[in-house]
């Protein structure tokens, strides 16, 4: 047998030939109030929480099969911030210097999975990191307007909405504490956190997720 070559994952970036190579995917959970509230927590009592997605979970988005073993795949809208540089326990005020871009994303999760896995004190990675679990759109440059609107629509019904001014922990300070965790580095993407409003995904149905300022995402799953 061969040695395998491996693809290097990556997703577009508007108006340019090139793509941005992804090296890592990390997830802060609960980062809205009302989101944290309808997951029935309290968001004023807790630091911010980190999970991950493989690198390849980040795919374009347009007509994506419908994941396997779930009969609950629920919808987070996020703000993704793409690091063109990394660093380790970066001070909150270099923070944003290391942002390349941002792109609007989905969160994808088997919540019935998750639940399970909740209930018997075992991890989730698996209702979180499957394939194709992390669509997102075209990067562009810098980062949308502070207050931008954050919104997810299915066939055309608004489910979620906010602002980027609503995030407990804004993205500087978001960077700043993952960077006391690991090495940050180049590639590396963060979903920061969705608003309340998430719910199930249906076979058929179309999503559109925007933040004001950035190319939209739409999918849906067959």
């Amino acid at each position: 047998m061969d040695v395998p070559t491996l693809i290097q994952p990556g997703i577009a970036i508007a108006g340019e030939a090139a793509r941005f190579p992804v090296r890592r995917i990390f997830c802060v959970g609960r980062n809205y109030a009302e989101h944290a509230r309808e997951m029935g927590h309290d968001p004023d009592a807790e630091p911010p929480f980190f999970f991950t997605k493989p690198a390849d979970a980040a795919v374009a988005g347009g007509a994506l099969p419908f994941p396997s073993r779930t009969g609950d795949l629920h919808h987070e809208v996020e703000l993704v911030v793409a690091l063109g540089r990394g660093g380790t326990n970066v001070d909150r005020a270099d923070a944003l210097g290391l942002v390349f871009g941002s792109a609007v994303g989905l969160d994808l999760t088997r919540r019935d999975m998750q639940a399970v896995a909740k209930k018997l004190a075992r991890p989730w990675d698996m209702a979180k990191g499957f394939d194709a679990s992390a669509p997102i759109a075209p990067l562009t440059r810098g980062l949308p307007a502070p207050d931008a609107a954050i919104t997810l629509t299915i066939d055309g019904d608004l489910r979620q909405r906010g602002r980027l001014s609503d995030l407990i922990w804004p993205i500087d300070a978001l960077i700043a504490e993952l960077s006391t965790y690991v090495a940050l580095a180049a590639g590396d993407l963060i979903f920061t956190g969705t608003p309340s409003g998430v719910g199930p995904i249906h076979r058929g149905e179309t999503l559109v997720a925007s933040v004001d300022g950035l190319p939209p995402l739409e999918l849906r799953f067959d």
